[in-house]
C-alpha cells in the first residue's frame, strides 16, 4: 500500500466542541496522513439531541456550536472541503453524501475509530474497513461477555493497546488478529517549546469518562477516578505544584475535597481546551505532565499511552506516567518516567525537577523516535498492506 490515494477517517469531533485535546487526537491522523501524500476525508455524525447553541440550548444542527466548531477547526488546518457530518435525517453537513460515497469507493481504506461510523451504506462503500481501537479493553471485554460486538464488519483490527495478545495482558483478543500501533504526533504541529514559564505539573482530562467499570473473569476493571484516588497525596508528599484541567461534576464533593486536601489546583478544562492553540499553550506552559491512567489500562497491562502525553513529549515536556506495561515499549528514566506507587511517583517528580533541561531534551527525542507521524502512520500502512 505504498501508492498514495484516498483515505477516510471516521470519528467524533462535532459531539465535543471546544474539547481541543480530543480534536487533536483525530487531527494527528488527518494531518499525518495528508503529510504522507494522502487525500483524506473526515466523516463524523451528529444527532439532533447533541446539538447546542452558544448558550447551551438545544437547536437545529445548522445553528449549532457543534458544526461551527468542526467547520472552523477544519478551515484552520486547511482541511476545509475534507469533512462531512452525517445528520439524523440522512443529510450531510460539509461534503455531500454522494461525494463521501465516491471517496469511500475510490479510497484505499476507511479507518473507523472505535467503530464510530455505523451507517451501513457508507460502510458498504468502503473497499477496506479498518477498526481503530483507541480505548483498549472495553470493547474486547464487551465482546467476550456477549454484551456488544463493535468489531464486526471490519476487515482488519488495529489497537493502541500495544501489549494485547501477550501472556500477561488480560485483554481478550476475541479471536482477532490485532495489529498494534502507538499513536502519532505531527512533529511540525508540536515544535520544541522554550523552557516552561512555571514549575507546575499539569494534565487535562475527565474524572470518570464515558464508560462504566467492567467485571471480567473475577476482576473489576475501573476508571481513572479509581486510580487517581491512590495518588491524591502526591502534591503534599512531593512538595511540587500540580494543576489539573479536570472535567469533574461539582456533585463529586468527596473527591473534590480529597483533591483539595492533597494540594491539587483545579482549573476549568475549557480554559485549556477551548481551541487547538490554547490546548498547545497550556501544555508548553507546564513543567511536565503527571498522568494517571484508567484502571482498565493499568490492571490489564495493555501498554496504553495517552495521545496527550505524546504532545507533551514532542513539546519538550517530560511525562510522569502511570505504568501500563510501558517498560517493554519505550525507554524509561529520562523524559518519560513510569510509576506504580505513590513513592515511585514522588521519586519521579524529584528526578524531573533535579535536571529539567536534560529531561526536556530526552522527552523530545522519545517523541521523534517513537511517535513521529511519518514513522507511525507509514509503518501502520505497511502492516495493513
Amino acid at each position: 500500500m505504498t501508492a498514495r490515494g484516498r483515505l477516510t477517517i471516521a470519528g467524533a469531533i462535532a459531539q465535543k466542541p471546544h474539547q481541543a485535546g480530543h480534536s487533536w487526537q483525530f487531527l494527528q491522523y488527518l494531518l499525518g496522513f495528508r503529510r504522507l501524500g494522502w487525500d483524506v476525508l473526515f466523516v463524523d455524525r451528529l444527532g439532533d439531541a447533541a446539538c447546542r447553541d452558544e448558550h447551551g440550548r438545544p437547536c437545529v444542527p445548522a445553528a449549532s456550536v457543534n458544526l461551527r466548531y468542526l467547520g472552523a477547526l477544519m478551515r484552520e488546518f486547511e482541511l476545509d472541503g475534507a469533512w462531512s457530518v452525517v445528520l439524523d435525517d440522512g443529510s450531510h453537513a460539509g461534503v455531500p453524501r454522494e461525494q463521501v460515497l465516491a471517496h469511500l469507493r475510490d479510497g484505499e481504506l476507511l479507518l473507523n475509530v472505535m467503530g464510530f461510523l455505523t451507517d451501513e451504506e457508507l460502510l458498504g462503500a468502503a473497499r477496506r474497513r479498518v477498526f481503530l481501537d483507541t480505548d483498549p479493553g472495553f470493547g474486547q471485554m464487551w465482546c467476550a461477555l456477549g454484551l456488544a460486538d463493535i468489531f464486526a464488519g471490519h476487515d482488519a483490527h488495529v489497537t493502541i493497546g500495544e501489549r494485547i495478545g501477550r501472556v500477561d495482558c488480560a485483554i481478550p483478543t476475541c479471536g482477532l488478529d490485532w495489529i498494534t500501533t502507538p499513536q502519532p504526533v505531527l512533529l511540525d504541529g508540536w515544535p520544541v517549546a522554550p523552557p516552561a514559564s512555571r514549575d507546575v505539573f499539569t494534565t487535562v482530562g475527565r474524572w470518570r469518562g464515558a464508560y462504566d467499570p467492567i467485571d471480567f473473569e473475577g476482576h473489576r476493571y475501573g476508571l481513572r477516578v479509581h486510580e487517581f484516588r491512590r495518588f491524591a497525596e502526591l502534591p503534599r508528599a512531593s512538595g511540587a505544584s500540580f494543576e489539573l484541567a479536570l472535567d469533574i461534576d461539582p456533585a463529586e464533593t468527596a473527591d473534590l475535597e480529597l483533591l483539595a486536601r492533597g494540594g491539587w489546583d483545579l482549573v476549568d478544562p475549557r480554559r485549556a481546551g477551548a481551541s487547538p492553540a490554547s490546548y498547545r499553550d497550556y501544555i508548553v506552559r507546564s513543567a511536565g505532565e503527571f498522568i494517571v491512567a484508567k484502571g482498565m489500562y493499568v490492571d490489564t497491562a495493555c501498554g496504553w499511552f495517552s495521545e496527550r502525553s505524546i504532545c507533551y513529549l514532542a513539546s519538550g515536556r517530560p511525562v510522569l506516567a502511570q505504568d501500563t506495561g510501558l517498560a517493554e515499549l519505550y525507554p524509561l528514566g529520562e523524559g518519560l518516567l513510569a510509576f506504580s506507587t505513590l513513592d515511585e511517583a514522588v521519586a519521579g517528580v524529584e528526578q524531573i525537577r533535579s535536571d529539567p533541561a536534560r529531561h526536556a531534551r530526552a522527552a523530545r527525542a522519545i517523541a521523534v523516535e517513537h511517535f513521529d507521524s511519518d514513522k507511525v502512520l507509514g509503518r501502520l500502512l505497511e502492516q495493513l498492506a
